[in-house]
């Protein structure tokens, strides 16, 4: 079965439950995933991959609104923002932890002999396969900028 499959047989599960949350999230995504399908000149089918990555910037889009919701004084619409965002990070893989992510950034680091800032690009460039949908960009360009000490 593949990730857009599951994601709509939840959806009904979760319509047929009455789960209001869960069933626009997965409504939401699903959408999100049929615009993705549809843009462009031609009509494609996503891989699972790319379904997955169409998740994983819905969740993000949701963490980002948790913030600015908290920051505008509107905790309620923030709660349900990041109850989304959780309903979301049932369908990514697992985070890296920090240790995880910094461990693969030192071997990034030794694989391309890099030393000093103007390194990153090239960390960067061996690190994206690696850690694809497991860790945030904004994340991973933290701690390469701190191991090249920049």
């Amino acid at each position: 079965m593949s990730l857009k499959e599951k994601l709509r047989a939840d959806m009904t599960a979760a319509m047929k439950a009455r789960d209001e949350l869960r069933t626009a999230t997965l409504r939401m995504v699903i959408t999100a995933i049929t615009t993705e399908e549809v843009a462009g000149k031609a009509a494609r089918e996503l891989s699972d991959d790319e379904v997955l990555k169409v998740v994983a910037r819905e969740a993000k889009k949701r963490r980002e609104a948790a913030e600015a919701f908290d920051s505008g004084g509107r905790p309620e619409l923030a709660e349900r923002e990041r109850a989304e965002g959780e309903v979301l990070d049932e369908y990514l893989p697992a985070q890296l932890s920090d240790i995880e992510l910094a461990d693969l950034v030192r071997a990034a680091i030794a694989s391309a002999g890099a030393s000093g800032p103007q390194a990153m690009g090239q960390v960067m460039k061996i690190l994206q396969p690696q850690v694809a949908g497991r860790a945030d960009g904004g994340r991973i360009a933290a701690e390469v900028r701190a191991q090249l000490g920049s």
